[in-house]
């Protein structure tokens, strides 16, 4: 009976690493694709520190407040605290000679965002930031 109940307790301790296993890998109802086509935008300059700047400023215009900025890796993390906790990490690299990708990941307490809003809120704003930035408008 004891080795019965060790085998069972041993069969369901492995089925639980496994579903978490399974979940930590899963990508969900959203295809890889599809995320990374809200997550991302190019931006047709090949200033990388005039994007960055516009995404910390951006960032900071949104309420998150700058947690890490790292210009030769070309990412920003910020976090914004207001009853709940959104962190948003974004990168910045270059496409081509004369582009810039943009992709943000955002999550919501340890949970990621899968809204495709959020995104296209930030995107919008950083637009609008890098044509104040190209007008000389500070």
């Amino acid at each position: 009976m004891k080795k019965l109940a060790l085998i069972m307790a041993t069969l369901l301790a492995l089925t639980g690493c496994a579903s978490l296993k399974d979940r930590i890998l899963d990508t969900g109802d959203q295809s890889q694709v599809e995320k990374r086509s809200y997550q991302s935008r190019v931006f047709d300059t090949n200033d990388k520190q005039k994007v960055l700047r516009a995404v910390i400023a951006t960032l900071q215009d949104l309420g998150f407040v700058i947690d890490k900025a790292d210009a030769t890796l070309g990412t920003v993390s910020g976090t914004k605290l207001d009853n709940y906790s959104l962190k948003m990490t974004v990168s910045v690299r270059p496409k081509g000679k004369e582009q810039m990708l943009v992709r943000a990941n955002a999550q919501f307490n340890i949970t990621p965002v899968e809204d495709p809003k959020p995104y296209q809120d930030f995107f919008n704003s950083l637009s609008k930031s890098l044509f104040l930035q190209a007008q000389n408008v500070d």
